[in-house]
């Protein structure tokens, strides 16, 4: 099982992401923590990557493809993937198409998480976080027993800067923007798997596993 996951932010992907590797036996692959691995370890691929990041520059698609390419060559994705956080860009997505014929495999699906933007925002804008204990709640969904309290550890419950409408509008409005040809190019494919985002998360799950068939 070969896949990719995409949704915005705030629409639960990184939950999901968890329970489908766990559900197919096959490794999680973010590109945040390729890099970050990478730039701890030193490699060449590190290196070049980090003198970009430095620069306060993004790391270019050619040097993302190298390093995704090199890690889909290790042992434990050999037999599947899913990845997240890339491709981002069609370039990214046809280089990926070449990589995987190349080792004479194809990719199974891409399951995108579909999530209305106001809603996204409305969860974003009311989360808050316990700065004692890292505990999330949501002032609407979750909300504490006592308004700005942590019911487990008594600490203060604060807003992150990330979270405010303005930013959360901006992150979404530039994901939407980078991935609306991705998702045409899928869709044109016909690899692309549209899940209600919407719903409790267990039954997010369990539609993404019923739309695969397994």
């Amino acid at each position: 099982m070969r896949f990719i996951l995409l949704g915005p932010p705030g629409a639960g992907k990184g939950t999901q992401a968890v329970n489908i590797a766990e559900k197919y036996g096959i490794p999680h692959i973010s590109t945040g923590d390729i890099f970050r691995k990478n730039i701890k370890e030193g490699t060449e691929l590190g290196k070049k990557a980090q003198s970009f990041m430095n620069q306060g520059l993004l790391v270019p698609d050619e040097l993302v493809v190298e390093i995704v390419e090199d890690r889909l060559l290790e042992a434990d994705a050999q037999k599947g993937f899913l990845l997240d956080g890339f491709p981002r860009t069609v370039f990214q997505a046809e280089a990926l198409n070449q990589a995987l014929l190349k080792s004479g495999v194809s990719l199974t699906q891409v399951i995108n998480i579909v999530v209305d933007p106001s809603l996204l925002i409305a969860r974003a804008v009311g989360r808050r976080i316990c700065k004692q204990c890292g505990a999330t709640y949501h002032i609407h969904f979750n909300p504490s027993k006592v308004e700005a309290v942590c019911d487990k550890c008594g600490g203060e419950l604060y807003q992150r800067a990330d979270d405010k409408e303005e930013t959360v509008t901006q992150r979404i409005q530039v994901y939407i923007n980078e991935t609306s040809p991705l998702i045409d190019y899928y869709q044109s494919s016909g690899h692309l798997l549209n899940i209600d985002g919407e719903q409790a998360i267990d039954k997010v799950f369990a539609d993404i596993i019923s739309a695969l068939g397994a």
